[in-house]
């Protein structure tokens, strides 16, 4: 557990920016992760051990799907949910991961691309934190490129036959679905979705160990070997690579506000560490100029990245978001927050190591965010292609 309690960043009143539900939201998600989370994710962190008994309550407080209508979803607007989004990663970046995925790349696309009885047997489920769903879209050779993958997918009377292997799978072990993603040949190799439970015979999730990043999640890889499932568990909706990557879009937008919540950390950490320590005639580190530049450059861009996002968040409630929106926030976002970790190890000296701090773990895990969801260089040729209209892929 941290020996500081965090006090909040908000520079420029970004707060009179939010509506009281936006900050009602935001307040009960921030005391939920001080409460639950904070005292426990070090140690979770040092075992490797994901906080499963957080699962029900997280649910009871409507995170799952929050931004879905229905289903016993909350409904929430998509500033409200970034809210939420920023808050958990404050706690860990692999607990904001695991509610990304139940959330954007699982209830999401039965939601969007579902059928009615698909929505009616899964969302409330999830909702309700009695299901848990996993994505399967990367595989072991296949990252930034996708639609290179190899699993396929083949009709053989009323039932889909399925074959291939996905890596690095947030929840895969703990999962009660999978969406898969897959050729399907009866359609000349067209991505599809299907509903895979994970019970089918066939179905392997083998967990990554030896994980110096988002220790307190479950990563997996998965392994179909003639998985058998009915035909009605296809997402009817589904069809090509772009369904996939709307839901990738759905949760790039969540990990843009995450992203802020481990910066807030590391700098509040730092700024309240700077003012305790004291160096050179016995005065608080926080009173040298090059320890006030790097709190300086933390804030300013916390202070933007906020900015960034709401604007994002408002465009995203108004329908007017693009897919090049979503990627300029992930990636300035993610970059920012790992820089702010670096900056704030460097205050913290020695100590920045030791999991006292939250710093370590958080600079630890955001490497693999910054890599995770499409990489930082692959954002920037969708905004490059974006701005010139000529593709660099």
């Amino acid at each position: 557990m941290s020996v500081f309690k965090f006090k909040g960043v908000d520079f420029i009143e970004f707060d009179s920016l939010l509506n009281e539900d936006e900050r009602l939201v935001r307040g009960t998600a921030r005391r939920f992760i001080e409460e639950n989370l904070v005292p426990i994710i070090e140690q979770c962190n040092r075992e490797g051990r994901f906080p499963r008994e957080l699962v029900k309550p997280m649910a009871d407080l409507g995170f799952f799907g929050a931004n879905l209508k229905g289903y016993g979803c909350a409904g929430m607007g998509n500033v409200e949910y970034g809210l939420v989004m920023q808050e958990l990663e404050r706690g860990d970046s692999g607990v904001r991961s695991f509610v990304s995925v139940q959330s954007a790349l699982v209830m999401y696309p039965i939601y969007a691309f579902g059928s009615d009885a698909q929505k009616e047997k899964w969302l409330p489920a999830m909702a309700r934190g009695e299901k848990i769903g996993c994505f399967g879209l990367t595989e072991p050779d296949f990252g930034s490129n996708p639609s290179g993958m190899r699993t396929r997918a083949k009709k053989s009377g009323n039932e889909y036959i399925l074959n291939g292997e996905k890596m690095w799978i947030t929840s895969g072990s703990i999962a009660d679905v999978a969406v898969i993603w897959a050729k399907l040949e009866d359609e000349d190799n067209r991505i599809r979705g299907f509903l895979v439970e994970t019970n089918r015979p066939g179905f392997k999730a083998d967990d990554v160990h030896g994980k110096w990043s988002l220790r307190a999640s479950v990563t997996s890889g998965l392994s179909l070997q003639d998985v058998c499932i009915p035909a009605e568990n296809i997402l009817p909706g589904s069809g090509g690579l772009k369904s996939p990557l709307m839901c990738l879009n759905q949760a790039r937008y969540g990990i843009a506000w995450g992203a802020i919540g481990a910066a807030m950390s590391c700098y509040d950490t730092a700024l309240q560490y700077s003012k305790l320590r004291k160096q050179f005639r016995e005065q608080p580190i926080a009173s040298h100029q090059l320890v006030q530049e790097k709190l300086v450059w933390m804030v300013s861009e916390i202070t933007k990245a906020q900015l960034l996002v709401l604007q994002v968040g408002r465009l995203k409630d108004a329908g007017k978001v693009q897919h090049q929106h979503i990627s300029l926030a992930k990636r300035n976002n993610v970059w920012m927050a790992l820089e702010c970790a670096r900056k704030a190890r460097d205050i913290l000296g020695g100590n920045g190591i030791a999991d006292d701090y939250p710093v370590m773990r958080h600079m630890m895990n955001l490497e693999s965010v910054k890599t995770y969801e499409g990489t930082h260089d692959i954002h920037a040729l969708i905004i490059g292609e974006s701005i010139t209209g000529e593709s660099a892929f």
